[in-house]
């Protein structure tokens, strides 16, 4: 293993220890959401006109992790959740007053364009998930790629776990994602992992961000949907301990 590589794990390790999560599933007061099942498939084409979403319950993505004070001209993002058994759907609804994507190479400081990033555990069984499947983090970019770091540390394209189309409607961006779910036991490279299939009374782990940038060389700001009350706050790609609870709902 990489020097470079080995260091970043020591520093993971001792992230987890200083927030106190080594030996606990999941920080305190994270929130719960009912996704109601969708009777069939939603057509993921931005528009969001598909009946099953008006049984879902909106939530607020307002915890302000990293970044100076923001006007809700710049950003407001609220999503929700509904599911099949063979994905999860999500509805973003997002107000952000520039969009900005400075890097075409979808590898390249995928975190510092305009993007919205969808936390997903597929067990709620929280932990470390840096160079793991135990969790994703997708970031799907404004052209509607995800990436997230694979377990050899580089970034990887995941596009094929989703389906992601978004619009402009007025001063809003109406973003639909459609996500299939794998298990810890996903291989990079490989052809045989499998998604996950879904039922009613499944408990999964899930937060969702958005990654705001108006025209500068990094990232402005990072607004998520849960409380970091102590540590880094940006580290949910590394600990699955801060995301929310969804349970899918007959």
């Amino acid at each position: 293993m990489p020097v470079f590589t080995k260091a970043i794990g020591l520093s993971v390790a001792l992230i987890m220890l200083s927030v106190g999560v080594a030996n606990a599933t999941h920080l305190e007061d994270r929130s719960t959401y009912s996704a109601p099942q969708a009777k069939t498939a939603i057509r993921v084409d931005g528009i969001a006109d598909d009946a099953a979403w008006e049984a879902a319950e909106w939530r607020e993505i307002k915890y302000r992790w990293l970044g100076p004070e923001y006007t809700a001209e710049d950003f407001n993002g609220r999503f929700k959740v509904v599911w099949t058994p063979e994905r999860i759907y999500l509805l973003a609804e997002i107000e952000d007053d520039i969009l900005y994507d400075a890097h075409r190479d979808p590898l390249v400081q995928y975190w510092d364009d305009d993007c919205l990033e969808i936390f997903i555990d597929q067990d709620y069984s929280g932990g470390e998930h840096h160079f793991s499947h135990n969790a994703f983090a997708y970031h799907m970019s404004l052209d509607n790629r995800a990436i997230d770091i694979g377990t050899d540390g580089e970034a990887r394209e995941y596009t094929d776990h989703t389906e992601s189309r978004w619009r402009q409607e007025g001063d809003k961006i109406i973003w639909e994602v459609a996500i299939e779910l794998y298990d810890d036991s996903y291989v990079d490279d490989s052809d045989e992992n499998e998604p996950v299939e879904l039922s009613a009374g499944k408990v999964l782990g899930l937060m969702v961000a958005y990654c705001d940038n108006d025209g500068s060389e990094l990232r402005e700001n990072f607004i998520g949907s849960e409380s970091v009350p102590t540590g880094p706050k940006d580290r949910g790609y590394i600990d699955a301990g801060l995301f929310g609870k969804v349970v899918l709902d007959e």
